[in-house]
């Protein structure tokens, strides 16, 4: 189980309430300014202009206390630096590939440990993502014409997208190949997979199989399944117990044993 729900918040022109002084409220200054949001220093002043978000950057616990109580009670999230036991919400170590944005936390439990793994991420991911995005973006209504069905539209994109494919991410992709792509795609056709799980611990799922899950349109599966391996499959995704009816999907459907039981 996820202990929080991961949200990206549009703040652009909107009032962000920021108090305090000191370097932590600078730091959230910034990375407000960053979103496009207008700092508002004083907190009844921004509860009165309809800010839903505010940080509260006291570096005296008792100022912060009362700051967080006064925003909570106006209905803002809050988010106090330092003090998650005060926190709504955490604030991630963001890698920023314009649009695309990846966003790590730890949920309070170590700010440095969130930095090096977006460091090491940052080696990964070329800076061509961001012009790919966008011209994924820009395609969208002629990728709709070409796969009016939204599973083929997924099948069509998880090939090019996917390890190897002509879109491949961390390929260095270049925007330009879209258009390419999208005149020479093949149609999708519907495949089934069985995967018969060899443990409980998705951990030992295999690449493969970890693909299919987070690729497929629809799950069947035994009800002795696992909820953590559940968990591994897109939230979009249909899910049946097998035996119980269902419509072939026009893309992957995953059939999905549990473990054999010794």
């Amino acid at each position: 189980m996820i202990e929080s729900l991961p949200l990206f918040h549009r703040i652009a022109g909107r009032p962000v309430v920021v108090t305090g002084s000191g370097e932590a409220a600078e730091a959230k200054r910034r990375l407000v300014e960053r979103a496009g949001g207008q700092v508002v220093a004083d907190l009844a002043q921004g509860i009165a202009q309809g800010a839903r978000i505010a940080f509260i950057a006291e570096e005296d616990e008792a100022a912060a206390r009362a700051g967080v109580a006064q925003a909570q009670a106006a209905g803002l999230l809050v988010n106090a630096p330092d003090r998650p036991m005060l926190c709504d919400f955490t604030v991630p170590s963001i890698l920023d590939r314009t649009p695309v944005l990846l966003a790590i936390a730890t949920g309070g439990a170590s700010a440095g440990l969130a930095k090096q793994l977006r460091l090491r991420l940052e080696a990964l991911l070329p800076q061509t993502l961001g012009a790919l995005a966008r011209a994924l973006q820009a395609a969208r209504p002629a990728l709709r014409a070409r796969f009016p069905d939204a599973g083929e539209r997924r099948q069509a994109l998880d090939a090019a997208l996917g390890q190897g494919g002509v879109l491949d991410p961390l390929s260095d992709a270049r925007a330009g190949r879209v258009a390419g792509w999208l005149s020479e795609a093949d149609d999708p056709v519907s495949e089934t997979v069985e995967i018969v799980l060899r443990s409980t611990d998705p951990d030992d799922l295999t690449l493969r199989e970890a693909r299919l899950l987070g690729s497929a349109d629809l799950i069947c599966h035994e009800i002795d399944v696992p909820e953590a391996i559940l968990d591994r499959t897109r939230a979009d995704a249909g899910r049946r117990l097998l035996g119980e009816a269902y419509e072939q999907p026009r893309g992957l459907l995953v059939i999905l044993r549990a473990a054999p039981r010794h």
